[in-house]
């Protein structure tokens, strides 16, 4: 019995490996959810009734790559770029989506759709940090593209009303991250990323809010040979 014991020990981790799907792997190990730096593009924010569209421009210096292209669909004046300047291109900023890997776990992933050689997966969430109580509520779908091993899709959402601190509801909460396939020397770049919340604080502020960030008109750092 003793042997036996030792034998399942030894087991169960190979056979737990064997069990994780390969392609889900391959694509999390690869896979990043900000434009790389040496790409421009340009990126829209809007909640629907005020918008900004702004411009990365790789072949600038860090903390002067944002510039202002129109704000809320109109040309900004004067003062609001200059507003811009002093509060934001200051800033070297990331993309708007969230680090991702090291909380979607592969090894509790499952196969909820397939068709179009792309596998839909549902998968458990670790926690972000020490302390996190959204994670036990949510879950997250990934859809991977089999041939090239890339994440097209990524879906968080709640399974039920919580709360995540004191006072604070959230009955809905959904984020939708999509992304290209690499093509040549193109590599999976972002495309959208949609947020909507419902929920209330202390029982009478609402927190219903939506957000859409699109990605556009992306262009290679244009760099020297050898360089």
């Amino acid at each position: 019995m003793r042997a036996f014991s030792l034998f399942l020990f030894w087991l169960l981790p190979a056979a737990l490996a064997a069990a994780v799907d390969p392609d889900l792997v391959a694509a999390l190990r690869g896979f990043r959810s900000e434009v790389p730096p040496d790409w421009s593009y340009v990126q829209v924010t809007s909640d629907g009734q005020r918008s900004l569209e702004e411009r990365h421009d790789a072949t600038r210096p860090d903390f002067s790559r944002w510039s202002l292209l129109r704000k809320d669909g109109r040309t900004p004046t004067a003062a609001e770029l200059a507003e811009y300047r002093d509060t934001r291109s200051r800033r070297s900023r990331g993309g708007t989506a969230p680090r991702l890997t090291e909380q979607i776990d592969p090894a509790d992933a499952k196969v909820v759709a397939e068709a179009d050689e792309r596998a839909t997966y549902r998968c458990r969430l670790r926690p972000a940090e020490a302390g996190d109580r959204t994670a036990d509520f949510l879950h997250a779908s990934v859809v991977v593209h089999r041939p090239s091993r890339t994440i097209e899709a990524i879906t968080l959402e709640n399974d039920a009303p919580f709360r995540p601190a004191l006072g604070i509801r959230i009955t809905k909460l959904s984020t939708r991250l999509t992304f290209s396939r690499p093509a040549g020397e193109r590599p999976s770049l972002p495309q959208t990323v949609q947020t909507s919340v419902r929920g209330d604080a202390y029982w009478f502020k609402s927190l219903d809010a939506d957000l859409q960030v699109t990605f556009s008109s992306y262009e290679p750092y244009p760099r020297t040979p050898g360089s």
